[in-house]
């Protein structure tokens, strides 16, 4: 994709390929990048949707699989099951119903609206994620916490948030990339041009009768280099995360 991005138009399909273009040729990133106002307003929107994204699943998803990990609720496994089948529906299911709602209710071509599609989401992503690192707390610390006074959200933000922070990590993590990466809600319900996120205007440069690759190439490592350094800047916790609790003592 890098490759590509810093190749001539001319050099795209030569054959052999080269692997490292030389010299390379920038001038895509000038046309499609720098040069293109209508390119930085979609990273905007990007970063916009996908950090509200991230921020109301957090809030919402956290004290959720809380409740539902450590609390005796009768409807918990109706609520568990709920979840697994909201992560099986397709977006594409879930985005004509969203569309007919959220036009109702003045929601269509509005980051809160969008925002709201992707955590349809992501909240159930989130809670099947962070489930297994709540139950893994001991029982114990709950009943430490009552004796000492505190009730159930003291205990919850005392003694359960600073437990789980790499299940934070490796939610806020994944959040992000799943919103940053949406493109069916997107296309769905922002129609207006200068709301739309970087994925709807990526397709904007696939032609019906031609391709620029060199300037396609160029847009998609825009949007892939934000999630290359959320990862590497949290790579120990979400690596942390994603192995905790493989192993039982």
């Amino acid at each position: 994709m890098v490759a590509t991005s810093l190749k001539p138009r001319a050099e795209v399909f030569a054959s052999p390929p080269a692997i490292v273009p030389y010299p390379p040729d920038f001038g895509s990133y000038q046309d499609e990048v720098i040069g293109n106002p209508i390119l930085l307003r979609a990273f905007l929107n990007s970063a916009i949707i996908a950090s509200g994204a991230t921020l109301v699943t957090l809030v919402i998803a956290v004290p959720a699989t809380y409740a539902l990990a450590r609390l005796r609720l009768r409807f918990a496994g109706s609520a568990r099951f709920v979840t697994i089948l909201a992560q099986m529906l397709p977006a594409i299911v879930v985005a004509t119903p969203l569309f007919v709602l959220f036009s109702r209710v003045g929601l269509v071509n509005s980051y809160l609206g969008i925002i709201l599609a992707v955590a349809t989401i992501t909240i159930p992503f989130a809670l099947v994620i962070l489930r297994p690192f709540f139950l893994a707390i001991p029982t114990e610390l709950d009943d430490a916490a009552s004796v000492d006074g505190c009730n159930v959200f003291q205990t919850f933000l005392h003694v359960g948030l600073p437990l789980v922070r790499p299940g934070l990590a490796t939610v806020a993590a994944f959040t992000f990339l799943l919103a940053w990466g949406e493109f069916v809600f997107a296309l769905v319900l922002l129609q207006q041009q200068s709301l739309q996120p970087l994925t709807v205007l990526l397709n904007t440069l696939i032609g019906q009768y031609g391709t620029r690759w060199d300037h396609l190439m160029a847009v998609a490592t825009v949007i892939g280099l934000p999630i290359v350094i959320v990862f590497i800047a949290l790579q120990r916790l979400i690596v942390g995360g994603l192995t905790a609790g493989a192993m039982k003592d």
